[in-house]
């Protein structure tokens, strides 16, 4: 029997969370300010009501008990939400999941700095083991033209903050994102970012202009361009040459790119940066533009 699923307006998550069981405690994104996203646009953010994500748990308890094994927190930053919210939703969920093997959420680097290392290391005791987060650039002028509302060094910080309290880290970076002005400028400052960061899991996707958007009215005015493909392949093969985390599992495998690759950073480093040569050559196929998508 298939439970009635209570979301409200379009529902994202994250290509690994594709067989997660997906919980809107916020709707939309606290911030929601950043000049290449559409997601939450058409929503006022909220945070909904603990009961009915309560309710939500119980029922999908009731119909898929032992089905379960990962739970994504969404809206789009639910890390926002208070300590006391977040442990009625974990504790709720490993009582309800015999089999629950992880809780993640989105994240953006100041709700991490707005908790204290106690409270982190409590929302880790308690089961939420991954955080999403996007920086989508290292470059504090992209980071500062993008909306992000946090730099280099906050993206670092929060980082810190996770690894202390135990909770491992997806960091994302967004091909593309300094426009043809600051390229290499932003292919750099990402592969260093990704250093600091260290997270375990790392990945790109490429930016999408999205009629409506800030970023979109940029591009008409001519205040911003988007790199060809060519130079967005090459922003990757800087990135893989010179990011060097401890030891992350990199993937592009979102829909948005022109090449799926995977591996691990540093250690397939070679590998990777051999196909994208071969891409960039023309030796291997990109993605057609019909099989893109967000």
């Amino acid at each position: 029997m298939l439970i009635e699923l209570p979301y409200e307006g379009r529902i994202y998550r994250p290509p690994s969370e594709a067989d997660s069981l997906i919980l809107q405690a916020t709707i939309g994104c606290s911030w929601n300010k950043c000049v290449y996203c559409d997601m939450y646009r058409d929503k006022e953010f909220r945070v909904r009501p603990l009961e009915e994500t309560l309710a939500h748990i119980e029922a999908a308890g009731r119909f898929h008990r032992k089905q379960v094994r990962k739970v994504f927190v969404a809206d789009g930053d639910a890390l926002v939400l208070d300590l006391e919210h977040w442990i009625r939703i974990l504790d709720a969920c490993r009582d309800a999941f015999p089999n629950l093997r992880r809780v993640s959420s989105y994240a953006w680097a100041q709700n991490v700095l707005e908790k204290s290392q106690d409270e982190l290391t409590t929302l880790r005791e308690h089961g939420l083991s991954l955080v999403y987060i996007g920086p989508e650039s290292g470059d504090d002028m992209t980071l500062k033209r993008l909306g992000k509302g946090a730099t280099f060094d906050d993206h670092v910080k929060a980082a810190d903050r996770l690894r202390a309290a135990g909770i491992e880290q997806s960091v994302i970076f967004l091909l593309g994102a300094g426009g043809t002005a600051r390229s290499m400028e932003h292919a750099r400052e990402s592969a260093r970012l990704a250093t600091a960061m260290d997270p375990k899991f790392l990945s790109a996707l490429t930016l999408t202009v999205v009629p409506g958007t800030p970023i979109a009215r940029a591009q008409e005015k001519g205040l911003y361009e988007l790199p060809e493909v060519a130079a967005l392949l090459a922003e990757l093969r800087t990135f893989v040459a010179e990011a060097s985390p401890t030891d992350a599992i990199f993937r592009t495998n979102h829909a948005s790119n022109y090449l799926p690759v995977q591996g691990r950073l540093p250690r397939d480093r070679d590998a990777i940066v051999r196909v994208l040569d071969d891409a960039l050559s023309g030796r291997i196929a990109l993605r057609s533009e019909w099989m893109r998508g967000l």
